[in-house]
């Protein structure tokens, strides 16, 4: 593996995911040896922070639970303070296949955003109802601002670069599947690239699930909402932020 795949960090944010975590962590460090992990445990209240230092990860513990999106953000402030010029998502629960993640990061050769797709001709994936419905007009609508293909802008199976790695640390914001979509919309009007790459996914191998009936139903509605505020946020470029910090400085001074 070349020097920029050993500086890479798997980030697997965990809530309450002690049945999973551990075998998720272990099969990561398998597939990708030289890879570092972090599991950031977002205010779990059961082993996972112990059970994950157990199998070979780093744990980052934030004090209360702040949802996919906090944890992700802070997964990213980590890998920026830390110099890492690739990452990579990898959910606890299992259903993310880590022998997929060098063909995830593939993707990073073209783009600044790789993104892990599950309707993209690998695997039997299936979604039905409302959140398969929303599913396909996000894709249509970021597939428009991105002017590629995409089929699954709500994967959280994501690889980024540096540039992305930046982007992120600024705007990720906490919400339920949300948090993909309006963090991509933003990174894609800030000028970032985006591809995708056919992945497999694997039933949920343990644990309870964030998504219920409810929030399935809801999600329709939300997700168009996040796409629509993302829209209207002024997009700034990542190699810009150094300049704004800059400006912010001079003028407290």
């Amino acid at each position: 593996m070349d020097e920029g795949a050993a500086r890479l960090l798997v980030i697997v944010p965990a809530w309450n995911e002690e049945e999973t975590v551990g075998a998720t962590v272990r099969e990561v460090l398998q597939a990708v040896p030289s890879a570092d992990v972090l599991v950031v445990d977002d205010g779990s209240v059961d082993g996972t922070p112990r059970i994950a230092a157990e199998a070979g990860a780093s744990v980052l513990s934030l004090p209360y639970n702040l949802g996919v999106g906090g944890a992700m953000r802070a997964g990213f402030r980590y890998a920026r303070r830390f110099g890492y010029p690739q990452v990579i998502q990898v959910d606890a629960d299992g259903q993310h296949d880590p022998r997929d993640i060098p063909h995830v990061l593939e993707g990073l050769e073209r783009a600044d955003i790789s993104i892990g797709a599950r309707f993209a001709g690998s695997g039997e994936y299936t979604v039905r109802g409302p959140r398969r419905w929303a599913m396909v007009f996000l894709a249509a609508v970021v597939s428009r601002l991105a002017r590629t293909r995409l089929s699954d802008v709500t994967s959280g199976f994501r690889a980024a670069n540096q540039r992305a790695i930046e982007q992120y640390c600024h705007h990720y914001p906490a919400e339920y599947l949300g948090d993909t979509v309006d963090s991509l919309v933003v990174a894609v009007r800030s000028g970032l690239r985006v591809t995708q790459v056919g992945v497999h996914m694997r039933p949920r191998q343990g644990g309870t699930p964030s998504a219920n009936p409810v929030k399935a139903a809801l999600y329709l509605g939300r997700s168009v909402f996040a796409v629509i505020v993302a829209m209207t946020r002024a997009p700034v470029r990542p190699e810009d932020r150094g300049d704004i910090r800059e400006r912010i400085a001079r003028a407290e001074d």
